[in-house]
């Protein structure tokens, strides 16, 4: 008898520790890889969207607006007659939205 009472206490154990288990990956994919994966679609619709006479930041902090798109080779002018080159991927999205708001086209 009290082998069973043993085994009915370990098998309650175990339910516990999946259903805890299973709680914390729910909770790491909801706070961690959730907004990431979130993150990674708006820079990748930013890059799409990128066009000529938009101002934009690099990751680096460069400002300047960009005078042609080459496929993944962006050349922005960062001063009168000063030109860089920077792939589409060193264009930040947060940075540029932080520096010139939502609307990045000028006017």
């Amino acid at each position: 008898m009290n082998m069973e009472i043993l085994f009915l206490q370990a098998g309650g154990a175990g339910s516990m520790n999946l259903l805890f288990l299973g709680a914390m990956i729910l909770i790491f994919w909801l706070f961690l890889i959730r907004p990431q994966a979130k993150k990674q679609r708006e820079q990748k619709t930013f890059m799409e969207s990128l066009g000529q006479n938009d101002q934009v930041v690099t990751a680096s902090g460069i400002l300047g607006r960009i005078s042609k798109i080459e496929d993944d080779i962006v050349t922005l002018e960062v001063a009168s007659k000063s030109y860089i080159r920077v792939t589409k991927n060193a264009i930040s999205k947060e940075m540029t939205d932080a520096i010139y708001g939502e609307d990045k086209k000028t006017t």
